[in-house]
């Protein structure tokens, strides 16, 4: 029987941003046979991902993600013991064979925005883009510390790495799953909130162990 981890935050307007972001806002109207709500919001509103153009500021926009990087096997590593940032020596022997990588760093949901979540360093980004995977994703708010140069961003992004940020992993066992990460498809924008899910076996495969992703212009 397949198991399904849901690692998404709920978006509301409590969901704590990063400072400076947009607050999540919703407006509901009830429109006589239908309710209706406007949205506002940030790209980088709760769960979401990062398309290399939020750093880069190149036209590698969130609606030209490959899917194919965002569907398929990944890896939960618990870096929970982990203080301060992580580093190339809290993933060594950690990360190979593994194509996509998810870091639960112990972050939960508090209502707030921490700022001193764990990120990653620069020497970590670098083993990670050297080591061939395509995906990683964190519970942290950014895959980097707060108020860092942007320099672990840039080191992932222009490696072609897709990240995913403010997961929620705080039910999941580390170990071996099937991801499916989709954000929205937002023509030449940043970045976009996502849903974020994890099986725990096999999703149907093609016989080469890969997965098919046709997507219509």
């Amino acid at each position: 029987m397949k198991t399904f981890y849901d690692i998404t935050h709920e978006l509301t307007e409590e969901t704590p941003v990063y400072p400076g972001d947009f607050e999540p806002r919703f407006s509901r109207e009830d429109r006589g046979q239908y309710l209706l709500t406007g949205l506002r919001m940030s790209t980088h509103s709760g769960t979401h991902i990062d398309a290399p153009s939020h750093y880069l500021k190149n036209d590698e926009s969130i609606d030209r993600v490959p899917l194919a990087a965002l569907i398929g096997p990944c890896r939960v590593i618990d870096l929970s013991h982990v203080s301060g940032e992580i580093s190339s020596a809290d993933l060594d022997g950690r990360i190979d064979g593994a194509s996509r990588i998810l870091l639960k760093t112990g972050s939960t949901f508090s209502g707030y925005f921490d700022p001193g979540y764990i990120g990653l360093d620069i020497s970590a980004a670098k083993t990670i883009s050297g080591k061939g995977i395509i995906a990683i994703g964190i519970d942290s708010p950014s895959i980097e510390k707060f108020n860092g140069s942007g320099e672990v961003h840039v080191e992932l992004l222009g490696k072609g790495i897709v990240v995913i940020e403010f997961l929620n992993l705080t039910d999941v066992p580390e170990g071996d799953y099937q991801m499916i990460a989709l954000p929205l498809r937002l023509r030449g924008l940043d970045g976009s909130p996502a849903r974020v899910v994890l099986c725990d076996s096999r999703l149907p495969m093609d016989e080469n162990h890969g997965m098919t992703v046709r997507q219509g212009r």
